[in-house]
């Protein structure tokens, strides 16, 4: 059917049965062709033509599957990230926590030997491996965590100047005095550079956000606690050194972190709360309140011993200043520590009601190393006012914290053996936002 323009004879004004018998003929020519177009598209030209596709597809899926069930050790080492250093972080911080007891030389040695397991680890895999150490500094997530290598090297000098002083003599005093100020080197530098690593090669949006971007910060928030415990041991005037680079390093710490803490809340209010998965890392925020405290009650302690002669005109006078202040001071920020404590646990209430949190991970560790600065420094608080109730608080929370450091380890072995880490594309060197770290043959089949 063909309608007549207006102006010649026979038109009429169309109607709407004119339209829809023109849409008629137009579907039926379009079925018509289409028929005959896929009538040739349909007809496989040999019998493997229809299914070849998927079976090769299927063939090389399962190929992929059978070559990565038989992965050795090798080639899962290929997968120690440096996340697992957190691991050596809890397990020197409930150290720290215990080193007034017997139970903290356990704890301590373990420490050590655990860290020396992971530097090994970390050093066979980057040998066997070489491009993966650039690729775990350029990660997004991975070079998050590197500085937790530097923090567990400062958490076994901590250890150390604990326990070392009163079974051993002197020159372990000179010698942890010279390893503060490389470990405060190494501490800035790490700081310093996988900041400026991130600010250089990725772009971040306000929903990407999470508490672990405070991590970088955590190598500079142990100084204070060091330098606190090193200045009552080492001789005055290394003290004082010691604790005006402690207060420098850790007031950077802890303003670099309270920063990274506006992003943080600006995005809890925007985004809501971060995904099930990444909530374990909301414990990270408890620890800079949580170290600084214990810092600068230390190193005002140790500044009774420490401030040289006329010191401000009188140096006793000045310590005992610098004490008050510093007791007070730490109120407020002992309180955020524990205002941060309680927002993280309250987050975890819907995983564990509804059991999302199945999956490990290795920065399940933050469920320990955070708020063992949370102990510490309701201990140092408790002392600072000497307050019976807030040290009867921190022997609460000493057990709960041991057993929950049992319990992430064991599951921790339970997920090597299910293959929920060091497996490929199961740790935080996995691919996600846009970066594929270089793999073998077997595990891109």
């Amino acid at each position: 059917m063909h309608m007549i323009p207006p102006g010649q004879e026979g038109y009429r004004t169309p109607m709407i049965e004119d339209l829809e018998a023109v849409n008629g003929q137009a579907s039926e020519k379009s079925r018509g062709e289409l028929s005959k177009n896929s009538l040739h598209t349909r007809l496989p030209r040999s019998p493997n033509a229809v299914f070849g596709h998927h079976s090769a597809s299927a063939s090389e899926a399962s190929l992929g599957e059978r070559l990565l069930d038989r992965l050795q050790w090798r080639e899962r080492i290929r997968h120690y990230t440096w996340t697992f250093f957190t691991m050596t972080m809890a397990t020197g911080g409930i150290a720290n926590v215990l080193y007034t007891g017997t139970t903290q030389v356990v704890f301590f040695l373990l420490n050590i030997v655990l860290f020396i397991v992971n530097v090994l680890m970390i050093s066979l895999r980057f040998y066997l491996y070489p491009e993966t150490f650039k690729a775990s500094i350029l990660h997004p997530t991975e070079r998050l965590f590197l500085p937790a290598a530097v923090v567990s090297f400062g958490t076994v000098l901590l250890n150390i100047s604990q326990y070392g002083p009163t079974k051993t003599g002197h020159w372990l005093n000179d010698t942890v005095a010279v390893l503060f100020w490389i470990d405060a080197a190494l501490a800035l530098l790490a700081s310093m550079g996988v900041y400026l690593v991130m600010w250089s090669t990725q772009s971040f949006t306000i929903s990407q956000m999470t508490p672990v971007w405070i991590f970088p910060a955590y190598p500079l928030l142990i100084i204070g606690p060091h330098a606190g415990v090193l200045s009552k041991t080492v001789s005055p005037a290394k003290a004082y050194d010691i604790i005006v680079g402690g207060f420098t390093l850790q007031g950077i710490g802890f303003m670099v972190s309270m920063m990274i803490y506006a992003a943080y809340i600006y995005r809890l209010m925007t985004q809501k709360l971060p995904r099930e998965a990444t909530r374990p890392g909301m414990f990270v925020s408890v620890g800079p309140s949580g170290f600084t405290v214990a810092g600068i009650i230390g190193m005002a302690e140790g500044a009774q011993r420490a401030l040289p002669d006329r010191f401000m005109g009188d140096p006793k006078m000045a310590a005992m200043i610098l004490q008050v202040i510093a007791s007070w001071a730490s109120l407020w920020i002992w309180g955020l520590a524990f205002w941060f404590f309680f927002i993280s646990v309250g987050s975890h209430w819907s995983c564990f009601h509804k059991g999302h949190l199945t999956t490990f991970s290795m920065t399940w560790f933050s469920y320990v190393f955070p708020n063992t600065a949370l102990v510490t420094s309701t201990f140092a608080i408790g002392e600072a006012f000497e307050s019976r109730a807030i040290k009867m608080l921190g022997c609460i929370m000493t057990p709960i914290l041991i057993a929950v450091w049992f319990g992430v380890v064991g599951l921790m072995i339970r997920a090597i053996i299910l293959k929920q880490i060091l497996w490929p594309q199961k740790g935080e060197d996995k691919d996600e936002g846009g970066f594929k770290a270089p793999r073998k043959r077997t595990e891109s089949v």
